[in-house]
């Protein structure tokens, strides 16, 4: 068995017009936001053996956030720059990639693409993964390969303001 979660950035800051979209930082909900997960999500006892980023700055934060709460060493982040931006295809193609000894990866990055492939692999209707929410999926499989339309099951689907 695998399991996935997929965890999307925490709020980012929109106060500078004209920034570039990949350099847009957290803003201060997001700060507050991306902690509080790591640490309900510690309390669940969520182990990755393997954590993946977007290298944007404000998913980057995210998954250094988490990663400290979950006691994961934020040195060992693998940063794709195929999850910034990604089409659905495309971060199907990265969840392909997984190392296959990992049994419990995360991977931070970015809407619509998270929701959508989500809900593709689920056939669960998620409406949508709020900023720092999480979507964790559940697959009978042996290799990343194999994960495909309606082959996961969804284990739990969290936000902030469930919290």
């Amino acid at each position: 068995m695998k399991s996935l979660i997929f965890m999307r950035h925490a709020k980012s800051d929109w106060s500078m017009p004209g920034q570039k979209d990949f350099d847009r930082d957290l803003n201060s909900r997001g700060n507050t936001d991306a902690p509080k997960m790591g640490r309900k999500l510690f309390e669940m006892n969520v182990k990755p053996d393997a954590i993946y980023s977007s290298p944007a700055l404000r998913a980057k934060r995210t998954a250094e956030y988490v990663a400290e709460q979950l006691k994961y060493d934020p040195e060992k982040i693998i940063f794709v720059e195929d999850i910034y931006d990604a089409s659905t295809r495309t971060l199907l193609m990265v969840v392909h990639s997984l190392n296959d000894e990992y049994h419990n990866v995360m991977l931070f990055g970015h809407n619509p693409s998270l929701t959508y492939l989500a809900e593709a692999i689920t056939k669960e209707a998620i409406g949508n993964i709020p900023t720092a929410g999480a979507v964790c999926m559940e697959f009978q499989i042996h290799s990343w390969k194999e994960v495909g339309e309606g082959n996961g099951n969804l284990k739990w689907f969290i936000y902030p303001k469930m919290l």
